[in-house]
């Protein structure tokens, strides 16, 4: 990869999405999004997550 070229981020978009990845209901993750449980943002009326944050976010609160 070249200076000039930038890895693509893998993110998560929607609670949907989310949810699905961590194995949870959709509102139980709407609940961890909106009480700040989960390292994500909210982008207009959608919540996004970068998935290798997530991992570390589950990798760090198991050890």
């Amino acid at each position: 990869m070249s200076d000039r070229e930038v890895a693509p981020l893998d993110l998560v978009w929607g609670i949907e999405g989310i949810a699905k990845l961590i194995g949870r209901t959709e509102r139980q993750a709407y609940h961890m999004l909106t009480t700040g449980a989960l390292p994500a943002k909210q982008v207009g009326n959608r919540w996004v997550i970068e998935k290798s944050k997530l991992i570390k976010f589950f990798m760090d609160d198991a050890a």
